[in-house]
């Protein structure tokens, strides 16, 4: 195995630090998410290493997978299941750059409106090219789609 550096093996740090804590919830979490990179590195035709920022857009994909289980079984009457994903969706954030807030992502959408001088819905997928790479990792691309199409109207 090859020594790396970076988010990957901060991960895997932190899962031993995790084991030898006997903390069931951290370390199985950080299991999963290490499985999910390992998963994306073996898709396609190589193996390849991940870059941090490929690492994060994993971490991230896992979050919001942990984010809609907890709502659907909030939604279900079970709590103790959505209070487990809750917990998981915990320890993937602090890997996550901080979330932008709505005001200050709104502020961001308008700006990219404005540069890109789109007036009406049909300029969206325009928006949303100059406006995605400024917000990676800290919005969720269904929350920035909101945003624009608000800056849009308004």
């Amino acid at each position: 195995m090859s020594e790396s550096t970076g988010l990957k093996a901060t991960l895997q740090q932190d899962l031993t630090a995790a084991m030898r804590a006997q903390d069931k919830v951290r370390a199985g979490t950080l299991r999963m998410a290490l499985t999910a990179v390992t998963t994306e590195e073996v898709s396609g035709k190589e193996h390849r290493d991940l870059t941090d920022d490929e690492v994060l857009k994993v971490i991230a994909k896992e979050a919001k997978k942990r984010r809609e289980a907890a709502e659907a079984y909030s939604g279900a009457g079970r709590p103790e299941l959505a209070a487990q994903e809750e917990d998981e969706l915990a320890v993937l954030e602090t890997y996550l750059p901080a979330q932008l807030g709505d005001d200050e992502l709104a502020e961001m959408a308008r700006a990219a409106v404005a540069e890109t001088g789109t007036t009406d819905m049909r300029g969206m997928g325009q928006v949303m090219k100059v406006l995605t790479p400024r917000v990676a990792g800290r919005a969720e691309g269904g929350r920035v789609a909101a945003a624009v199409k608000q800056a849009l109207a308004g």
